[in-house]
């Protein structure tokens, strides 16, 4: 019991949304880190589907309160959208939603910025989702940032966006953008937005610190996954804030000391949207197959995602990074069609997770096969239930990756869990 941290072990997509909004039911508090409305989190609830960017989703559970911390970057216009979408399924976000005063906001022209970045000549394309959240943390580094705090001190927040504005004037001319941005327009617009918002924005970290104090449980939540960290994840490929679990502490206000445990969440084979190297792609049929049974579209984009076989020495590398106390392994229906199933083991000639892209790009994965289960595993909440040849290959990810497997996921459903009995991980939540 205390304090947790559940995360993406992979590139992203891994179902965090439906496992944060499982275990929050047992927290007070769910505090989302880092990121912006570029991750999209997918809760299914009966016939409801919650596409959540901004907002953690334990605000789907009444009595949990969500918070927005200091290390994620907001663009008020959607998390305005993200409210207004939950208000119409009757959810009062106004009493459940704390907005850290600290969290930088992003801009229309910091999309513009992002467009002018990716489309530039020489520049190796990342593939981002354009919406600003790279610039937006580049100002926050570069220390010319505007926080949410500024909206209210009308006459420095004008001072400052002006400066900021006359910036981006300077660079879209500079690269001869013809995009008309109509920066006064912008800055009243945002004021207005800032009233909106402001009941729910406050110092988030005295928020989690008194509500710790008073022995009330947090649930940290990440966005993307730990292999799109910005100093971790295979740069220049990754997003702009640290996405793993280090992040928490820098990106919420609290202590390392105050973290109980770290939950990673991984699918049972892999994905990623966007360019950056990929060991274990299945570029054919089989690829194909895992795309289409998966559903593996991007929930904010739509992008199709990459898809392949698992990959344990990334799976190691993440947990070595993350500390993990255990796995929620997600998507293990998706495998229910396959005679055997191919596992990366290791890659040749390397023990380390090479440091450049170009490195790993010219790994050799080394595969084992497992039998798999042809047997239907959708929707099963027992671990008795399962498949002996899942169970096994289950066994094979734990043994492999050095880490237990805590719950399996066998559906987009809440109630479509199996948590399994006697591991860390039922301890911890």
């Amino acid at each position: 019991m205390g304090n947790v941290i559940v995360l993406g072990a992979q590139w992203g997509d891994e179902g965090k949304g439906k496992v944060v909004d499982l275990f929050s039911e047992k927290f007070s508090i769910v505090a989302r880190y880092q990121g912006g409305h570029n991750a999209g989190h997918t809760v299914f609830i009966g016939e409801k589907k919650f596409v959540l960017k901004l907002i953690p989703s334990g605000i789907l559970r009444p009595g949990v309160q969500a918070v927005i911390g200091n290390g994620v970057v907001v663009d008020p216009a959607a998390l305005i959208e993200e409210i207004e979408m939950l208000a119409k399924s009757g959810i009062d976000v106004t009493r459940q939603l704390a907005i850290s005063n600290r969290a930088h906001v992003i801009f229309p022209f910091h999309r513009i910025v992002e467009n002018m970045s990716e489309g530039r000549q020489g520049r190796v394309p990342i593939g981002t989702t354009s919406r600003g959240i790279g610039p937006c943390y580049e100002d926050k580094t570069g220390r010319r940032g505007i926080r949410i705090a500024d909206l209210y001190e009308r006459e420095s927040f004008c001072a400052m966006y002006t400066l900021l504005a006359e910036d981006k004037r300077l660079l879209a001319q500079t690269f001869d953008i013809q995009e008309t941005i109509d920066y006064e327009e912008i800055r009243d617009r945002y004021l207005r937005f800032a009233d909106r918002i402001r009941p729910m924005v406050c110092d988030t970290a005295h928020l989690l610190h008194d509500a710790m104090r008073d022995g009330k449980r947090v649930l940290f939540e990440g966005a993307q996954g730990s292999m799109l960290d910005v100093d971790h994840g295979t740069y220049p490929f990754v997003t702009s804030s640290s996405a793993t679990a280090g992040g928490a502490c820098i990106g919420a206000g609290v202590p390392p000391t105050c973290i109980n445990g770290v939950i990673g969440v991984s699918k049972a084979y892999i994905t990623r949207v966007g360019s950056g190297p990929f060991p274990t792609e299945l570029s054919g049929e089989e690829g194909e197959r895992i795309r289409k049974a998966g559903n593996e579209y991007g929930a904010v984009t739509g992008r199709p995602r990459r898809c392949g076989w698992f990959d344990v020495p990334l799976l190691r590398y993440t947990a070595m990074i993350n500390g993990f106390s255990s796995l929620v392994i997600t998507k293990l229906d998706v495998l229910d069609q396959f005679d055997e199933i191919l596992v990366c083991t290791e890659y040749r000639n390397t023990k380390q997770m090479p440091a450049t892209f170009r490195e790993l790009e010219a790994v050799e994965p080394v595969y084992e096969k497992l039998p798999g289960w042809k047997s239907i595993t959708r929707g099963l909440t027992r671990h008795e239930a399962l498949p002996p040849r899942a169970c096994d290959y289950l066994k094979f990810l734990s043994e492999r990756t050095g880490v237990e497997v805590g719950c399996v996921s066998t559906g987009p459903e809440r109630d479509e869990t199996i948590m399994i009995e006697g591991s860390l991980l039922t301890r911890l939540v």
